[in-house]
């Protein structure tokens, strides 16, 4: 079971979390649906509201149901890292990863996340920007886009917090 929090009553070092434990990012709704592991993100206050930036790269498979959805979920499972073997390395156009992982989706609040989750941040898009190479004043991050395949910037409204019980 979940409990709902307001997002202010996080007991989590989201910059640890997200750096460490890594989350997954997740959208879509009954009909399709493609979760991904990320480790690159961060939470604050934007425009007056609680929000989160998620980042993905172009290519991946989860970005067409964030790019087709208005709400996508940021979820954390602790230590266990076996769910981002599979999330992070495998693209849900060639496998489910649903079965890979054995996680259990819940449809709740126009988006997807897992029963497993210890966290679930449930986000409204706000706002997407892709990077751009001329923007960077700092040239050391473009080691990281060899393939120029420079990630996409969600900013989410966090529109609702669940810890599990």
């Amino acid at each position: 079971m979940f409990k709902e929090i307001n997002p202010k009553e996080i007991d989590t070092n989201l910059i640890k979390a997200i750096a460490d434990e890594w989350m997954l990012i997740s959208a879509g709704d009954e009909n399709g649906y493609n979760m991904m592991t990320a480790s690159w993100g961060f939470a604050g206050e934007m425009w007056g509201a609680d929000s989160v930036v998620a980042m993905i790269r172009p290519q991946r498979y989860t970005m067409e149901f964030v790019n087709k959805s208005d709400y996508f979920t940021l979820s954390f499972y602790g230590d266990n890292k076996e769910i981002h073997k599979v999330c992070g390395s495998k693209s849900g156009r060639d496998v489910d990863k649903t079965e890979l992982t054995g996680l259990n989706p819940v449809f709740s609040d126009n988006t997807v996340y897992f029963n497993e989750a210890r966290l679930v941040l449930v986000c409204k898009k706000q706002y997407v920007q892709r990077l751009e190479e001329e923007c960077f004043i700092d040239k050391e991050p473009l080691k990281w886009y060899a393939e120029k395949d420079y990630h996409y910037m969600i900013i989410g409204k966090i529109e609702k917090v669940l810890v599990k019980e």
